[in-house]
This record gives structure tokens, sequence and C-alpha cells, in this order.
């Protein structure tokens, strides 16, 4: 994750290949989302480069979208803290993920394993400036809504985050 945003104009002066290894990781373990977004290059401004973005997750097969949910980690979940993409263990930091009490710890699994076996896909929100009691009340509120609108939900947040992080990566 670079530490300074990098002017568009760097940006549509990249080559696919370059793009791709600048940008596969916004979208959690998924490089076909940055493939599919350059095919939109060169941007015209910051808002052309995020709805490339998340055109490339609209017209996406279904597997794929299921594919790029299924990629997304458990919040809170200390079993793949090794896998987690930068960004995200930077996200679920600045949230208090990671300083859960035991009891706090407990819910999340719980809330995780719930969700899951309800909806067949991760629980996913784009935790950028939420606190752990906001995640737990959303969690909530949506584990009760049918799969099909879960599923659509899922990938509102997942287009949310990749916004977020490319407002991180690449200066307006």
């Amino acid at each position: 994750m670079p530490n300074e945003a990098l002017p568009l104009a760097a940006v549509n002066a990249m080559d696919e290949a370059a793009f791709v290894a600048s940008f596969g990781d916004i979208a959690e373990h998924s490089p076909w989302v940055a493939t599919a977004a350059f095919a939109q290059h060169p941007f015209a401004d910051h808002e052309a480069m995020v709805a490339a973005f998340h055109a490339a997750i609209e017209r996406a097969p279904h597997e794929a979208q299921l594919a790029l949910l299924c990629e997304h980690p458990d919040l809170a979940g200390r079993a793949k803290i090794a896998e987690l993409a930068p960004e995200s263990q930077n996200e679920q930091t600045g949230a208090g993920l990671d300083r859960l009490t035991a009891e706090e710890f407990a819910v999340f699994t719980e809330l995780n394993t719930a969700y899951r076996a309800r909806h067949g896909i991760p629980f996913i929100r784009a935790v950028k400036g939420s606190t752990k009691d906001q995640i737990i009340a959303a969690f909530r509120e949506r584990l009760p809504n049918a799969p099909e609108t879960e599923f659509a939900t899922a990938l509102g947040q997942v287009k949310r985050i990749i916004r977020f992080r490319l407002e991180d990566r690449v200066a307006p």
C-alpha cells in the first residue's frame, strides 16, 4: 500500500501490468476486478476510476461476484489475521476489532457463524469510520434479511470499500 496517493496522470500512464500490480489488491484477493477496470482506462477523473471498478463488479457473472464476496475475511476473525490484506487489517484495527474483550469476540464469532450459515457469504461492511458497536448493530439488523438481499448489500459494501481504498491511493 503506497504511503502517498498517486496522481491520476501517473495512473493513466500505466500499462495494464503496472495497473494490476498497483491496484490488483483493491478488491480483496481478486485482481480480476482491476484487470476489468483497466478496460475503462484512461480515466477522465477520480470518479471515473471508481466507476470502472464498480462496473467491473456489476458486470461480472454471479459466480465471480460470489467468489469476490467469499474472499472477504470475517470481521474480528483471528484465525486468518495473517492472510488479511494490509488494508483489511488497517480497517479492522481502525474500528477497534483487534481490541475486543473476550465477550465481544464471542459475540462477533457467533454473529459471523450465524450470518455465514444463513447467507453463505461472510458479513461484509465497509468498517472505515465505524465503531465495533455500530458493526454489531449492523450485523443484527442484516442477519434476518433474505440471502438475495444480503448478496446485493454485500456487493454494495464491497464497492464502498473499493471507493475508500481508491481515495487513499489515488489523488483526486
